[in-house]
């Protein structure tokens, strides 16, 4: 067989190889940068994220007696890759905002804050609650170790289908204050059109 021959019958392997491992350092840099992205020390570093950030080292998931800490990316990342990189994708949205300025005060934040409580509820609603169910499931509770309201509630919860977002809003921040109903909807609402709210 002659050498051109063998180089010829070499070079797709050659490539194949190269393809392979170009697919391996991809997947790790992928999978170092979304473990990177998902450390706290890089979240809270927004300046529009210390209102949440300070709220949250008041609460049960940051300091409690099991010294076991939930952190932002625990209750607000997946842990399936897709959905990972889904959330991933709509995170940017909030650097986009950082950048602009729309949220960089604790004024505009508070003015934001309902909007976006309702977009993270409205997630967690669509997927079961899936983030905290990584730590809290009802098969795992011991119901008889809860107070008699928890264990009342838990039960109830379960049997109904219930998700933990539908009680437990508010547990990690404080709850957005309701903005006020606009009276153009309201009387909307009042004259009976369907098109109202």
């Amino acid at each position: 067989m002659s050498d051109a021959r063998k180089s010829k019958r070499r070079t797709p392997l050659v490539v194949l190889a190269l393809v392979f491992l170009a697919g391996i350092g991809f997947a790790g840099a992928m999978t170092g940068g979304l473990a990177y992205s998902n450390r706290m020390e890089l979240c809270v570093s927004c300046h529009s994220l210390q209102v949440p950030y300070a709220e949250y080292q008041e609460t049960v998931h940051y300091k409690n007696a099991s010294g076991v800490r939930a952190t932002c990316s625990d209750c607000h990342v997946p842990r399936e890759f897709f959905p990972k990189l889904h959330a991933k994708l709509m995170a940017a949205k909030d650097v986009y905002h950082e950048i602009l300025g729309t949220i960089d005060t604790p004024e505009k934040f508070e003015a934001h804050r309902w909007t976006m409580a309702n977009r993270v509820w409205d997630r967690m609603k669509a997927d079961d609650s899936r983030t905290c169910r990584s730590c809290h499931q009802f098969s795992d509770m011991d119901l008889s170790a809860q107070g008699r309201s928890a264990r009342s509630r838990h039960g109830a919860a379960e049997d109904r289908g219930q998700t933990c977002i539908d009680c437990h809003k508010g547990i990690a921040h404080e709850l957005p204050d309701e903005p006020p109903e606009e009276p153009a909807a309201t009387e909307k609402s009042a004259s009976g059109d369907p098109d109202a709210a």
